[in-house]
């Protein structure tokens, strides 16, 4: 046996670390669990044989041993339940950017880790790169082709099989026709295209059960064979799969192309991009340089260059590409996708990203809590989601009101006061931060507060049930905290609008029923809390005021109480309980 092959105790103990919440796991079996299928299956229906063979009846010239025989062959047939539990979880495909060079004993650990995702029902696209080759010299390709084989090599040795495709399936070049599509801003252009028919060898490999490992090769206009940037391929692989899949999906038994015709036990659909390389994630001026933990690419992408230290360039030289590279991608895929940029030395977080589809860590808890933790390191995995748009209103009149009344109503579950809530926004109102075409929504409101000029009061925070889990949740979040209560600190400058990081932290106070299931996750992001009988007031302490403080002493920290503090939760508690209910 290879001691370097992973185990079933190795793969358990994997995904138990992974912690998934229930949501996770409906989710994954959303995806994975077995389903009924349309189309032939490429797996015997146990079920019906085992049928079958009990309603045979006994022919009159049966012995008594060949009637013994068939009973104690109907006993070893599997129940209905034991045969729906036996049938093959329903496969989906991942792309994967290997980032190479690597040694022997690194290739391993990664082979490991797609192994484990095989096991779970995610079957791998390879695309296999080198930093350290010199384009266009002699022997580009041939380095290229034995680093494939090499990968090919160590995923057989930890018991998978792999089929290397050496022969190019993508074009260099715009797709034809692109032309006539350039005005959907959401598609980011490919340098390279792929049609269904290029598909065949990467088909062939899931249909068998292989993983398809490729050199990056693209077909040039001489339909000459070049190395190329990987990033092309994957580019091009991204919106090919995605195409490919959208025609057997309207054909389930056959693609157009009538040789092409495959079973759907594969979903040719990239439910993620995975890119494993040296370095893990893409470094965060808010960190320290220590990695983003997840990044909107929809409002964060310009900000990322913008913020990116030049010596990050030497660290991560390829931080930035890859960026580019999920962005592409992710604007192909389907919007639940998600890409992970993680070192070689995280197998186990390939299991973790694909239960959660979630960060090793929340963006969104508290700076100094994150900064604490031994997960947050130099090689701490990186998720990118095409995510949503993050615009802070100032104004009643900025915001839609049907579409928000939506939002609220849904999230809540209850009926708005539609005109008593508007009416007490038009005096209130501070700012709202609206994620996407309102998916989610912050409301923060200035309220009358006995002992200081005002409250600043989180009046409402919403995502709507379809947008939980997706991140949306934690964009919010930190776009609430770098507009009010992170306000004014160097790493709480929100690329969304509204003040930019320049102005003064206020406390931010907000109440809860003390019943509401989300209170844990309000309690990991609180300075404090206390009880109100049927209610949970939290608060966020202003940050730049209490770090300024330290600051002036020098390191000596802070006492229990402040004088500023002393009697505020007593007015915080008695303005908040005054403010009144938004339903009807």
């Amino acid at each position: 046996m290879n001691p370097s092959r992973p185990t079933i105790q190795d793969f358990i103990l994997s995904i138990l670390k992974a912690g998934p919440s229930l949501r996770d796991s409906r989710s994954y079996l959303e995806f994975f669990g077995p389903r009924a299928r349309k189309g032939p299956s490429l797996v015997p229906d146990a079920t019906k044989d085992a049928q079958e063979r009990t309603l045979i009846p006994q022919q009159a010239g049966q012995t008594k041993d060949t009637r013994a025989m068939e009973a104690t062959t109907r006993q070893a047939q599997p129940s209905a339940v034991a045969a729906s539990i036996l049938n093959p979880v329903y496969r989906r495909t991942a792309l994967v950017k290997v980032q190479g060079p690597f040694n022997d004993k690194q290739l391993d650990s990664i082979a490991r880790g797609i192994v484990y995702l095989e096991k779970l029902g995610l079957t791998s696209v390879i695309v296999v790169d080198n930093d350290q080759l010199t384009r266009g010299v002699e022997g580009e390709r041939s380095a290229l082709i034995e680093d494939a084989m090499r990968l090919v090599k160590s995923l057989e040795g930890q018991g998978v099989r792999s089929r290397p495709v050496l022969d190019a399936v993508v074009r260099l070049g715009p797709k034809p026709g692109d032309e006539e599509h350039a005005e959907n801003i959401d598609l980011v252009p490919t340098e390279a295209h792929t049609f269904p028919a290029d598909l065949i060898t990467i088909r062939s490999a899931l249909r068998a059960g292989e993983i398809p490992v490729l050199p990056p090769l693209a077909l040039d206009s001489f339909c000459r064979s070049t190395p190329v940037d990987a990033n092309d391929v994957l580019a091009a692989l991204a919106r090919g799969m995605v195409e490919a899949a959208a025609l057997e999906d309207a054909d389930e038994k056959e693609a157009p192309h009538g040789d092409l015709g495959i079973t759907r036990d594969v979903d040719l659909t990239p439910l993620r991009l995975m890119i494993i390389n040296r370095e893990g994630g893409v470094p965060s001026y808010a960190r320290n340089g220590k990695p983003h933990l997840l990044i909107n690419l929809s409002s964060e992408y310009d900000h990322i260059h913008d913020t990116f230290h030049e010596p990050w360039k030497q660290s991560n030289p390829s931080a930035l590409s890859n960026l580019s590279l999920a962005r592409k991608c992710l604007s192909y895929m389907p919007p639940t996708s998600s890409a992970i940029m993680v070192s070689h030395r995280s197998p186990s977080s390939l299991i973790a990203n694909l239960i959660t589809n979630k960060p090793a860590l929340s963006s969104s808890l508290p700076h100094a809590l994150l900064q604490g933790k031994s997960e947050l390191a130099p090689h701490t995995p990186t998720l990118l989601r095409r995510g949503v748009p993050v615009h802070v209103l100032r104004t009643l009149d900025e915001i839609d009101r049907p579409k928000m009344n939506n939002l609220l109503e849904k999230s809540f579950g209850r009926k708005l006061d539609e005109e008593a809530f508007y009416q007490r926004l038009e005096h209130s109102l501070d700012f709202a931060i609206v994620a996407g075409d309102y998916a989610g929504a912050a409301i923060v409101t200035n309220e009358t507060c006995p002992g200081s000029s005002s409250l600043s009061y989180l009046d409402k925070f919403a995502v709507l049930p379809s947008h939980q889990g997706d991140g949306t949740v934690d964009f919010l979040w930190v776009a609430l905290h770098d507009e009010s209560y992170g306000l004014g600190l160097s790493y709480s400058v929100n690329p969304n609008g509204g003040k930019e990081g320049k102005g003064e932290a206020r406390d931010l106070v907000w109440r809860s029923r003390s019943n509401n299931p989300i209170n844990k996750w309000y309690f990991e992001r609180s300075t404090g809390h206390v009880r109100l009988g049927p209610w949970v007031l939290f608060w966020c302490d202003a940050e730049k005021r209490l770090k300024t403080e330290e600051g002036r002493r020098l390191g000596t920290g802070l006492s229990y109480v402040e004088d500023w503090e002393a009697g505020r939760l007593t007015s915080w508690a008695d303005t908040a309980l005054k403010v009144p209910s938004s339903w009807k």
